[in-house]
């Protein structure tokens, strides 16, 4: 593993991280685009949502059960939040290893084309 997320996980770069498990780690964007900016990761290294396999059900699952807790921390899960994935070059894609946005603490626009 090669990627920035890759040196979160293996303690080489630091990051605030707020949640972590076994398999799952998040921590805050440093580019924040909403009061609450989280990434979460899969410690497995999958490049694209192209490449998830389906022996990777339970850590797809895993993730998202973690992005439920992770809002109820930050206090935002009542009032809403935004969960985005980009995938590859014309889906926004910057770093090639999954990753998911939690977005919230204010009120969030609709989606622009």
């Amino acid at each position: 593993m090669s990627t920035i997320f890759a040196k979160i996980i293996n303690r080489e770069i630091p990051a605030n991280i707020v949640f972590e498990n076994e398999n799952v780690i998040a921590f805050k964007d440093i580019n924040p685009q909403a009061p609450v900016h989280i990434l979460v990761v899969p410690k497995k290294e999958i490049p694209t949502l192209n490449d998830i396999k389906p022996e990777d059900k339970n850590l797809i699952g895993e993730i998202y059960l973690a992005i439920g807790e992770i809002a109820k921390d930050f206090n935002i899960a009542e009032n809403g939040y935004r969960v985005i994935t980009n995938c590859n070059q014309y889906g926004g894609q910057e770093v090639f290893h999954i990753h998911f946005h939690i977005l919230g603490g204010e009120p969030i626009g609709p989606m622009r084309a």
